[in-house]
């Protein structure tokens, strides 16, 4: 299984940039989705070039939960 990697910035002014590593597919929309609501709203997303590949297994993504406390 590849390593996934999550990496946040908080900047001086208090923006948040989050980059997400090793999670192909557009599944890392779903993923960070209920972090970026607790963050506030989006300003700018850019996706990288892992999100345009097609991931070989969803299933084993849907399965798992996170959990934001």
């Amino acid at each position: 299984m590849p390593q996934r990697t999550l990496r946040f910035r908080i900047r001086q002014d208090g923006a948040v940039e989050e980059t997400v590593e090793g999670i192909p597919g557009q599944s890392c929309l779903k993923l960070t989705e209920k972090l970026e609501s607790a963050l506030g709203s989006v300003e700018q997303r850019e996706l990288t070039s892992e999100a345009y590949i097609c991931p070989e297994d969803q299933s084993q993504l849907n399965q798992e939960h996170i959990e934001i406390i």
